[in-house]
This record gives C-alpha cells, structure tokens and sequence, in this order.
C-alpha cells in the first residue's frame, strides 16, 4: 500500500510506501503497478535511475525532456535528503510557471511523483546523498531541455544559500524560462 498526498500542482504527488519494521530492519514495496493503479497512477516505467552527490548544495536541474520522450518520473532518496522541485511548464496550464516543493529524505521515507510538462529539479540536503528515480520515457540527448533554477519569473526559494550551490556547467548557462522551449 501507498499513501498518496497530492502536492498542490495537477499531477504532482507525495507518495508515502509503508514500511514493515521488526528488530531485523524493515521491508517495504516502493513501486507496485497494481497499488499505484489503484490510486489512479496507472504508469509504464522503462528506466531506472541513481545518482550520487558527494556534498550537500548539489544542485541538479532544472530538467525535463519534451515529446515523444517526455517523461514522468518517481522519485525517491535512499540515503540522505533533498529538496525537490517541479515546475509547470505547460503553457496552456493555469499554473504555468507554478512551483512546488518537498523535502524527500531517507527517513521519511517518501517520494516524488513529477508528471511530464513539469521540469524538475532538486538540492541535496545533506553530504552523500543517493536518489534513485523511474522515469517512462528513456533518456534522449536531442529532446533534453533545462531551465534555469534560479528563474525571477518562477522564484524557487531554495533552502541553501547561492554561494554554497555546485552545479553543472550545463545547469549554470540553462535559459530562463521565457526563451526555453517548453510544452504547448
């Protein structure tokens, strides 16, 4: 079973695995399609992903990939934590430009649920953070796209100051959303 908290963007979730505990350690089912069917997520998944980050202030994103390799993707940390963003990049939304934002951490175990037509991004929280994310569509060189996280016109307030932040150089010279190709 899932708990399954939406997080005020259409499509954008909070989902919360359960978790069996005994003096051994736990056991949890973190994905189910029937589960997941049953809440109304009914999601084909044809790629994992894992990354590291070795100190806190990573910033990864914003990122997403437009169509026919749009994808939507579950995210979950499994060491560490994370504040973790998605934008509505929908032009045609009435929350286009919208933000939202959730701490996804190791010990409350939680995840993620990011719909296409949203970019997304996260900061790590803590040093050696792991994140390990599904996501329905593979990855496409010539159909990535990024935004830049630190966008006035959206206004993300990331929890970490400017000067701490490390990011990619792609990430760093990401355009601003008005000039970014984005969805209809």
């Amino acid at each position: 079973m899932v708990e399954v908290k939406p997080l005020g963007l259409a499509g954008v979730l909070e989902l919360v695995p359960r978790r069996h505990s005994d003096d051994r350690g736990f056991f949890s089912e973190t994905y189910g399609a029937t589960d997941f069917r049953n809440a109304g997520i009914d999601l084909s998944f044809v790629q994992d992903n894992h990354s590291m980050s070795r100190a806190a202030g990573v910033l990864r994103g914003l990122h997403y990939q437009l169509p026919p390799f749009a994808q939507d993707k579950l995210l979950r940390v499994v060491r560490g934590r994370v504040y973790d963003v998605a934008v509505d990049i929908r032009r045609s939304s009435a929350t286009f430009g919208k933000w939202v934002g959730l701490e996804v951490s190791a010990d409350r175990w939680n995840q993620i649920l990011v719909p296409r037509g949203f970019a997304h991004g996260f900061v790590t929280l803590e040093p050696d953070t792991e994140v390990i994310y599904k996501v329905t569509a593979p990855y496409s060189p010539s159909h990535d796209r990024g935004i830049r996280f630190d966008d006035p016109a959206i206004g993300i307030a990331w929890p970490i100051d400017r000067a701490t932040l490390t990011l990619s150089a792609k990430d760093e010279a990401a355009p601003l959303l008005a000039a970014a190709e984005v969805f209809d």
